[in-house]
């Protein structure tokens, strides 16, 4: 078992020098302009031709999207041009070329990447290399579950700490907690506390929580580089749910310190632990179709590859010299601080002259996805907004075309949704158009024969098979690659067992996909009408919920399918089924959202080894660990502190003192902000202990407990208010 409360004076001697952070050594890290570059920008590279991306590699890439891209579009022209083409057959031509586009190039650079899965490329190691340098690993959180953090960061370290080669020295780990719950707050100096008694006193790992946690996760990794990033050679950015296997971080520590031009190295991180159906899905989609993706990405974006926000290793010097933020003018959601910072802070370090590169070889990267549709429109209405915001970044001085094609991409993963769903609506309005508004057979020009509304029926039938087949292509390729390998196929269950679980996933995901489009839809609409995401904590275990909540969130999806049915019916039977495959899933969309989201009908799949992957029938060991770690830190912080116990027992008071954030929450001289001015003054008016809490809100609760000098105040006041004799509670 896990120490406890009883151990307090063993866990307060594990607190090196008395503080849960080292010495600062601030450095600047300045906001970047969008309008021009930086003195000295781009950087020189240090190896000749060492930041120079293989063109002919691109060129064959988009290339090959451009040339299928062009092909389909004159089809489509060829199928409207036989009887002239009208304005709304315009439309759909516009709309079926920005799609076809988009899908156009994914599917090229999935043929790029089955290529190179074919040809099953060797892993790229510098075991030779004697790590000197110097890696601060980073894990953000924010309202996270302690028990999951603090589990995994001690799997990790204690993994490390076994490692043969001794590598441990040159890492060191932080914790870096933008919490505004006051009890989670409390809980995670419990959680800490027991994790440095934990681990060895030899592994530097450290705890910070910001008192104002402006500019959300940037804000929070800008912080510590303002502050401790001079200590470091290198960032490895973690996410809450993160696994990363030992071999993994020392690999991309060896591959910066061998390469003085990179500035960043991004891993493709497998999704782990997933029990509902709805995570499940995700995560066989992932495993089984997302290399094809990933690796031929890092084939042809080569030294201008991404960033997706953790699991990816940063030259500190390029990230803060770099790659600091601007606050794009106005307000939310197009204004203010930019929310998908990880595209920008790639394209920016890029602009640099630093190489980004993806490590599409590099296997041990874990992450855990959500486990429910409803989740996935939470996280993807926050995602949304920070990808439209790129709009605002897409045309900034000195990007690379090719860091401008990836901002693209993700203002499209968003938009396309909406783009999909106008060319359904306007196909929908011509077939009606047929069926209701009477041809007009002679023109005003004159003619000897009527002019006949014609389309090319079978030239349409087959470009609707062409791009059903460039839709699909990626996840065909990942199919035949999956059955190719004999080996991976009977640790899944065998052949059969594979293309079981693949026909669940495809008629699930074609089910899904139009919910999700209509999500997409209403976020992108919503951010069009100036509302501002906000940032809720995300759930990742079981994503079930109430019915009547569900049929609340899909109430429009089911109304716009039965409408969209009942337009389709006015023109015929045979118009309906058509359309069923896009219909079907908004008709279902309570129930289906509901099973997804169910982690017991999960895990019956998940016995049955119905959407098996790898990592799931061979669970990674830190998994395993941090799973049964993670069940004793949530028995051990299950009584977790509260403010009053903190203030009356000394040792605990200490303990917390040690933990929080030296830093003043403002400069002297600075304006005082209302939060602060308040909970002052309800500090100054307190005359007891007793029910203290009652006196603050939340949000004050969790300012106090970052405020020393508030604490000592509140803990000087005695435990109960005496006067004239009388005992009362205050």
């Amino acid at each position: 078992m896990m120490q406890t409360e009883s151990t307090i004076s063993d866990i307060e001697t594990t607190l090196v020098g008395g503080t849960a952070m080292p010495l600062e050594r601030p450095s600047p890290m300045e906001p970047q302009s969008l309008r021009a570059l930086s003195e000295g920008m781009p950087r020189k590279s240090i190896i000749a031709n060492g930041v120079k991306s293989d063109g002919l590699r691109r060129l064959l890439v988009v290339g090959s999207a451009a040339i299928m891209s062009v092909m389909a579009i004159y089809e489509m022209v060829s199928v409207f041009n036989v009887g002239g083409v009208t304005p709304l057959e315009y439309i759909v031509l516009v709309l079926f070329a920005v799609n076809f586009c988009w899908i156009a190039l994914a599917f090229s650079g999935g043929i790029a990447g089955f290529i190179m899965l074919l040809k099953k490329p060797s892993t790229k190691t510098a075991e030779s290399i004697k790590l000197h340098t110097r890696t601060a690993i980073l894990m953000p959180t924010y309202n996270e579950s302690p028990d999951r953090v603090f589990a995994a960061v001690e799997v990790m370290v204690m993994a490390m700490a076994l490692v043969e080669s001794g590598e441990a020295h040159a890492f060191d780990w932080f914790i870096l907690s933008d919490t505004t719950d006051p009890d989670i707050a409390l809980a995670e100096d419990q959680a800490f506390l027991i994790l440095r008694h934990q681990v060895s006193k030899d592994a530097r790992v450290y705890y910070r929580r910001r008192r104002k946690n402006d500019a959300r996760k940037a804000g929070n990794v800008g912080d510590f580089c303002k502050r401790w990033g001079a200590r470091y050679d290198h960032l490895l950015v973690l996410d809450a749910d993160s696994l990363m296997e030992t071999h993994t971080i020392v690999s991309l520590a060896q591959r910066m310190q061998a390469d003085p031009d990179a500035g960043l190295i991004q891993t493709i991180p497998y999704l782990i632990n997933g029990n509902t159906l709805m995570a499940r899905l995700q995560q066989f989609a992932a495993r089984i179709y997302g290399p094809v993706i990933g690796t031929g990405l890092s084939w042809w974006a080569d030294k201008e590859g991404n960033f997706w926000g953790h699991n990816a290793i940063i030259r500190t010097q390029a990230f803060m010299s770099a790659a600091g933020l601007p606050n794009l003018a106005g307000k939310p959601p197009f204004g203010g601080h930019i929310m998908s910072h990880d595209f920008v802070e790639a394209a920016l370090i890029r602009r640099a002259g630093w190489n980004v590169v993806i490590a599409a070889d590099l296997p041990g990267s874990y992450e855990e996805c959500p486990p429910s549709i409803i989740d996935l429109a939470v996280r993807d209405r926050r995602w949304c907004q920070g990808n439209l915001q790129h709009s605002r970044v897409l045309f900034a001085k000195g990007l690379h075309w090719v860091s401008r094609l990836h901002l693209l991409s993700g203002i499209m993963a968003y938009l396309s949704s909406s783009f999909w769903l106008l060319l359904i609506l306007s196909g929908l309005m011509l077939a009606l158009q047929a069926h209701f508004i009477r041809p007009e057979y002679f023109t005003d020009q004159f003619s000897l024969f009527p002019t006949w509304p014609v389309m090319d029926s079978d030239r349409a039938l087959r470009l609707f098979y062409i791009t059903m087949g460039i839709l699909f292509g990626p996840k065909i390729f990942g199919v035949l690659l999956l059955l190719k390998n004999s080996q991976m196929s009977r640790q899944l269950g065998g052949r059969d067992k594979v293309i079981i679980s693949v026909v669940v996933e495809v008629i699930l995901s074609a089910l899904i996909a139009p919910i999700m489009m209509l999500i997409h839809c209403g976020a992108v609409i919503s951010i069009l009408a100036g509302r501002d995401s906000g940032w809720a904590p995300q759930r990742r275990d079981d994503g079930s919920l109430p019915w009547l909540t569900l049929t609340y969130r899909h109430r429009w999806h089911m109304l716009i399918g039965v409408l969209l049915g009942y337009a389709a019916v006015l023109d015929s039977l045979t118009l309906l089924a058509w359309m069923s495959p896009a219909l079907i899933g908004l008709w279902l969309a309570v129930p289906l959202s509901a099973m997804t989201g169910s982690e017991r009908l999960g895990l019956w799949v998940k016995r049955m080894h119905i959407l098996a992957t790898p990592e799931e029938i061979c669970p990674p060991k830190l998994s395993l660990e941090s799973l049964s770690r993670r069940e004793e830190y949530s028995n051990a912080i299950a009584q977790p502190w509260t403010l009053s116990r903190l203030l009356q027992d000394p040792e605990l008071m200490a303990l917390h003192l040690d933990i929080i954030d030296k830093r003043p929450h403002r400069l002297p001289g600075s304006a005082v902000e209302s939060l602060e001015a308040i909970t002052r003054v309800k500090v100054q008016e307190a005359q007891c202990q007793y029910s203290i809490t009652d006196l603050f809100t939340r949000q004050e609760l969790a300012y106090l407990l970052g405020n020393p000098l508030l604490l000592k105040q509140l803990q000087k006041l005695p435990e109960q208010y005496v006067t004239e004799g009388i005992v009362s509670f205050c």
